[in-house]
């Protein structure tokens, strides 16, 4: 699954099953923008930046980003989402890069 954006190279999720990724972070959606990735994460209201940890292992020609919690969100709001914004220099990237989202990609139920 491609999603658009302004970065130059294409940006891909993987979609791989929960199962297959247990640490990684399930995410409702990726966005590539110009400056960087803005992920969508489930949240009780307190999900923040400084909560989750990232890793990019580069492997036939692709940068393969994995993001996961560094701790558990403990908070009681009410359930939503949180964007949270890594820029591609603090990834280590570039806007060519060719970026491949590790995560699981939760899918909006019907």
């Amino acid at each position: 699954m491609s999603l658009a954006g302004c970065a130059t190279a294409p940006v891909r999720l993987a979609g791989a099953p929960a199962e297959r990724w247990p640490g990684l972070e399930p995410l409702l959606g990726v966005d590539a923008g110009a400056s960087g990735l803005t992920l969508r994460v489930r949240s009780n209201g307190c999900a923040a930046k400084a909560d989750f940890v990232f890793r990019v292992d580069r492997q036939a020609g692709q940068a393969v980003v994995a993001f996961a919690r560094r701790r558990l969100e403990t908070c009681k709001g009410t359930p939503s989402a949180a964007d949270l914004a890594f820029s591609y220099e603090e990834l280590g990237l570039t806007r060519a890069d060719r970026i491949v989202i590790a995560n699981p990609v939760l899918r909006p139920s019907a």
